[in-house]
């Protein structure tokens, strides 16, 4: 499953967006009324997006190295950042109260040591990693916390500094919120797109931060030029607000329900992000740039929603702007309802891209509400920044309650579509509740709860008829198999959906993961559908392998192929996805490999694994690797986890693995290992000598029982013949161009692949290429 980051502003995508730093920054002040000094600013906070971005994406990715990419790592390193983001709030709710305070030179000051951090984030993430790697899951959260408390906190506390240096001078939450939302989240949609087109690509992950840090530095100087000699002091609120002084019952109910509302907000917010990141990457077939675009389409459409909802904002809450929120709540979640079938549905008549928009329309009115429940709940004095850092720490609650509760719990036993109908219906209870928590006395919200009621009929109606063909349509793109199987009309025969992942399978026993096509059910060797010869071929380099590791599970067939060498002892499976194994159990090629007695299968990360495990070794490491440009594929691939696997490997020991052809992917194993060959699209690579012996190799493949039934019988003329083939591929390794369904030396890989680069856990590979499915 591919992994994600998460963020903690209300309606904001719950991973990788840009910290709180870069949301609320002031747009003017008593000094710098002048338009080109408010053009300054605009400048400033528009910049001030791209640093925390790209230190979220980023230091997921690194942490994920370290820790894994399985679901627990996943919400244990977001729920850390969320952690950190919120108790930096309250930091910075304190501060505010400091009434000598410098707040522009104070933001300053924050971006300058956030700059300073991140500088050395890598190599302290590495140095702490290293020393932790057979730390458990607590203490893996514990660790992580620690990493990231420092930077996530200065984060969350520029939010209240900065907006009650706004407050002072604008007299209005709302309209302020809301202009600066606007500005700063267009900084970060593009920031986004830079990251997912330009950044990843161009300069891995240390050039990257390095980016970011002079970022952070020219954004704290820039504030310094532009701060005011003194703090402005904040304007008494206008005289209809008098009756709404925070000391007043009616003003602390409406914050009160305010803090409730952004909590709600947030929690559905974030799960709609995590349901809306698995249709697109399904839609994408798991691709690196998938979330990047995803998430700098929704905020676009954040921005344009929050600039949207300025125009509500009166001087004090009225009840048009009451309607208006009422009406934003329930457009968001109707629009929220529609994306993954709406989406579904393009996909089967046009390319990925023209998904983005659907995403930017139900961000937008997701946007619209922060502004205006920021109006509704805190008043516009001194104390703003103080009541809106409770405010986010609520927003934090509930977006880490959508991270536990929907991520890791709701996933794990509910569909895609029943989530969706969950939190569309959540959605219209609160905007109903909205409705009479805020009504006049004496007055029942008859059309509000009508309008309510009515969109809760709505998607359940719609439910049925719209996710009924949800994963048909994401995946057709990457449909593979017979023609039957490619009919858009025809329905997976199998669908497993958890936390880890959907896999789906078609009637004809083709297995797709996370969108991709990942193996056949099938280990017969002479009507070849997935290109089986692969494991096989282990016995032409190896004299006997009788301890295995094999990385990876899927179908099962490599699996079941290894599992039946003539010479095994012991295999270990690490798989990362327990969906495999319920499916295995369903077809009856590979259900046996499940009660073998020499299989030991773990549910872990296999990279992971590794590096808790230095001391087992084994004569083979096997792995069907998937898709050399598929998001976090860098870790089996890349120089340093070659290295990693070297040290597991016996004496004389081999590793086989799948490249899908990729001749970066093909050049990086002839760096790390002095011995390679290619067979077909995967590499066997050793430290010793890899001489194919023909002899042992046919003895071996007639030598295979798998449950009893011989893999080869020489007497038959179709087998006779798929076994001279498969012997024939030896002879390829002499030829000056040898064809892909053979061998090739290693001297010939390298002059083939000769001015191509090669992965390493830094450049990532070729994971940010643009590589987009077509129809």
């Amino acid at each position: 499953m591919n992994a994600l980051v998460k963020h903690g502003i209300p309606a904001l995508p719950p991973f990788t967006a840009p910290g709180p730093a870069c949301m609320f920054l002031p747009m003017q002040n008593s000094d710098s009324s002048n338009k080109s000094g408010l053009v300054a600013l605009c400048v400033i906070f528009f910049c001030s997006g791209f640093p925390a971005l790209i230190y979220q994406l980023v230091w997921q990715r690194s942490l994920f190295a370290i820790y894994g990419i399985n679901v627990e790592s996943v919400t244990v390193v977001v729920s850390a950042f969320m952690l950190g983001l919120g108790l930096g709030s309250l930091a910075g709710g304190a501060l505010s109260r400091i009434r000598r305070l410098p707040l522009l030179p104070a933001f300053g000051v924050i971006e300058l040591a956030i700059g300073v951090f991140g500088y050395f984030s890598l190599d302290l993430f590495h140095a702490v990693g290293e020393a932790t790697l057979g730390a458990g899951l607590v203490a893996t959260g514990l660790l992580t916390f620690a990493l990231v408390l420092l930077p996530t906190v200065l984060m969350g506390a520029t939010l209240p500094i900065l907006v009650t240096h706004l407050v002072a001078s604008t007299r209005n939450v709302g309209r302020s919120v809301g202009l600066l939302y606007f500005v700063n989240t267009l900084g970060s949609a593009a920031a986004c797109f830079a990251v997912a087109l330009v950044l990843m690509r161009a300069l891995g992950m240390r050039g990257a931060v390095q980016f970011a840090c002079l970022l952070n530095v020219c954004v704290a100087a820039s504030a310094f030029l532009v701060a005011p000699r003194k703090r402005a002091k904040a304007e008494a609120p206008v005289a209809a607000a008098s009756l709404n002084a925070p000391t007043s019952p009616q003003r602390r109910a409406r914050f009160w329900l305010a803090a409730v509302l952004v909590g709600v907000t947030g929690y559905i917010s974030l799960s709609y992000e995590i349901l809306w990141f698995r249709v697109h990457s399904l839609a994408t077939g798991g691709h690196a740039m998938a979330f990047a675009s995803l998430l700098g389409a929704f905020l676009l459409g954040i921005a344009l929603g929050s600039l949207f909802a300025r125009r509500f904002c009166d001087t004090e809450p009225t009840d048009r702007h009451l309607r208006a929120l009422v009406l934003f709540v329930l457009a968001a979640n109707l629009a929220g309802f529609l994306v993954a079938p709406v989406s579904g549905w393009l996909l089967t008549v046009l390319p990925y891209p023209f998904l983005l928009p659907v995403v930017a329309v139900a961000a937008g009115l997701l946007g619209a509400t922060f502004p205006l429940i920021c109006h509704f709940g805190v008043t516009p004095d001194e104390r703003a920044g103080s009541g809106l850092s409770y405010l986010y720490l609520s927003n934090i609650i509930g977006s880490g309650a959508g991270s536990l509760l929907t991520g890791f719990v709701l996933m794990q036993h509910l569909g895609t579509g029943q989530i969706t109908l969950l939190l569309a219906l959540l959605g219209t209870a609160t905007a109903a509740l909205l409705a009479v928590a805020a009504r006049q006395p004496g007055r029942l919200p008859t059309k509000a709860l009508a309008l309510a009621g009515g969109a809760a009929v709505l998607v359940l109606a719609l439910y049925g008829p719209l996710f009924s063909r949800l994963y048909e349509n994401l995946l057709l793109p990457h449909r593979q198999g017979t023609a039957q199987d490619r009919d858009p009309r025809s329905e997976f025969a199998s669908v497993v959906e958890s936390r880890s992942g959907v896999i789906n399978v078609t009637q004809d026993g083709v297995v797709y993961g996370g969108g991709m096509y990942d193996g056949v059910f099938s280990v017969d060797l002479v009507d070849d559908r997935n290109m089986i010869a692969r494991p096989f071929s282990v016995s032409a380099f190896h004299p006997r392998p009788a301890r295995v590791l094999m990385i990876g599970l899927a179908s099962g067939s490599w699996a079941q192929v290894m599992a039946y060498h003539p010479h095994l002892e012991h295999m270990t499976v690490v798989e990362i996805s327990p969906g495999y194994l319920e499916l295995i159990r369903q077809h009856e090629e590979v259900a046996g490999l499940l009660d073998n007695p020499k299989v030991e299968i773990v549910i872990d990360d296999g990279r992971r694994w590794l590096n808790r495990n230095p001391d087992e070794r084994f004569d083979a490491i096997v792995m069907n690797t998937t898709w050399h440009w598929r998001a976090h594929i860098t870790n089996l691939l890349s120089v340093e986890f070659l290295q990693l696997m070297r040290k597991h490997l016996k004496p004389g020991g081999v590793a086989l693995y799948n490249t899908t052809d990729s001749p970066e992917v093909q050049r990086t194993a002839c760096t790390v290992f002095p011995h390679v060959v290619r067979v077909i699209n995967s590499v066997v690579v050793s430290d010793s000598p890899l001489l194919p012996d023909r002899a042992r190799w046919e003895q071996v493949l007639l030598d295979y029982r798998i449950e009893a039934h011989p893999v080869l019988d020489p007497s038959q003329p179709r087998h006779a013949e798929k076994l001279a083939k498969l012997l024939g591929m030896i002879d390829s390794l002499a030829d000056a161009n040898p064809p892909w369904w053979g061998m090739e030396t290693r001297s010939s890989i390298l002059a083939r692949t000769e001015g191509m680069g090669i992965v390493t856990d830094d450049n990532m590979g070729t994971e940010w290429r643009i590589n987009w499915p077509k129809k």
